[in-house]
């Protein structure tokens, strides 16, 4: 392994740390107004639906069956807020079944 690979993999866990710790932080400094809060929410559920939309397409290659049906079976158990690591052992599990049986 490269010292730069390294270097960055440090450096990527400590932003990623810090951004986790401020938010507490800065939650207690910041008022956040409602609608603000409101239009991140929003925003969350938009970011949710043109993820979903871009993995159901993908392009370079057919588009078959089990792929689409994995992104659906993660947007339902997120529309009803399982936890995430559940959505996405089960949307996986899903995909990964449909191409077992051969639909592809």
């Amino acid at each position: 392994m490269s010292t730069g690979l390294i270097v960055g993999a440090i450096a990527l866990a400590v932003g990623t740390y810090a951004i986790r710790f401020a938010g507490p932080l800065l939650r207690r400094r910041i008022n956040v107004p409602p609608h603000i809060t409101e239009l991140l929410e929003t925003g969350s559920v938009v970011l949710l639906t043109a993820l979903a939309v871009t993995e159901l397409i993908p392009s370079g290659h057919k588009a078959g069956f089990a792929l689409p049906a994995g992104v659906l079976v993660a947007l339902v158990l997120a529309w009803r807020r399982v936890p995430l690591i559940v959505v996405a052992l089960t949307a996986a599990a899903t995909t990964a079944l449909l191409r077992l049986i051969g639909i592809a």
